[in-house]
């Protein structure tokens, strides 16, 4: 019984850090913003993960003070096509294009400043 009751906290307690997100990636507004010269943001997630979690706040701020960027997000997970597309392997991965073109990469960053630098880098 002890056992079933650890499983079953564990459980919740893991579904309460999930990622309530959808992916917002296509093609389409990819190339569209790409050819509008606009840079463009793209953040791949996966809805258990704490790290993801973080970055998605940080993102979601971003959005209200980078009103010209775009910003996409896919689930690692579930849209591997778009991941292979992009060659992005790892959840937490945040990659900005600019006039078709990668500018830079980051795996894992949680930090607000490094995560705005990479973004404000960018923008020509």
């Amino acid at each position: 019984m002890k056992k079933i009751l650890i499983l079953i906290i564990v459980f919740f307690d893991i579904n309460s850090f999930a990622i309530s997100k959808e992916t917002t990636f296509t093609n389409e507004i990819f190339k569209k913003s790409q050819q509008d010269g606009k840079t463009v943001v793209i953040h791949s997630w996966n809805k258990t993960c704490l790290t993801c979690a973080e970055q998605v706040k940080i993102l979601d701020h971003a959005k209200k003070d980078f009103k010209d960027t775009i910003f996409l997000s896919f689930e690692q997970t579930k849209d591997k096509t778009i991941a292979k597309f992009l060659d992005i392997d790892y959840w937490t991965t945040i990659v900005v294009y600019k006039n078709n073109k990668e500018i830079s990469r980051s795996i894992g960053q949680t930090n607000k400043k490094e995560i705005y630098s990479q973004i404000k880098s960018n923008k020509y």
